[in-house]
């Protein structure tokens, strides 16, 4: 089954070239195997900072756009219990990736390398934070972006 991309593109100010979808398909399958996840479905789509400005205010109260979200299917309540399942039919859907591309890009010049290399961190970024990375102290913020920068390295994705 593998691990697999869903994207679309819901802004209309940068076109998302094919180059750019090998390039994250490729990301996904190098943390896949560095993080030991063999399947699972990522979607990702690319939004206006607008529209990232809604949903962070939608859930996360804050109203201001971000560069990334990321909602994951795997999270569990205190009060959920974990089901198990003995052979999965279907690619078990890991969660969602939203990427601000004018966010990316002007953080892309701020940090004076490309747009291609800012959507592919923040792309990694999200899909650590889909299998359970965070970064709320830290400890696990300096955890979370040295696997980054790894995976990142080993696609030839370099500052």
């Amino acid at each position: 089954m593998g691990l697999t991309l869903e994207w679309n593109n819901e802004q209309e100010d940068f076109a998302i070239l094919p180059s750019l979808i090998e390039q994250l398909e490729k990301l996904l399958q190098l943390a896949g195997q560095q993080e030991k996840v063999a399947t699972g479905e990522v979607a990702l789509s690319f939004v206006t900072d607008e529209e990232i400005q809604q949903l962070n205010k939608q859930y996360r109260n804050l109203d201001r756009p971000t560069d990334v979200l990321s909602f994951a299917m795997r999270e569990m309540g205190e009060d959920e219990f974990e089901i198990i399942y003995e052979e999965p039919t279907e690619i078990e859907p890991l969660g969602d990736i939203i990427i601000s591309i004018p966010r990316a890009i002007a953080q892309s010049e701020e940090y004076g390398h490309s747009v291609e290399r800012e959507i592919g961190f923040l792309f990694v970024h999200g899909f650590l934070h889909l299998i359970g990375y965070d970064h709320q102290d830290e400890t696990a913020e300096v955890e979370m972006f040295a696997k980054q920068e790894q995976i990142l390295q080993l696609a030839g994705l370099t500052r």
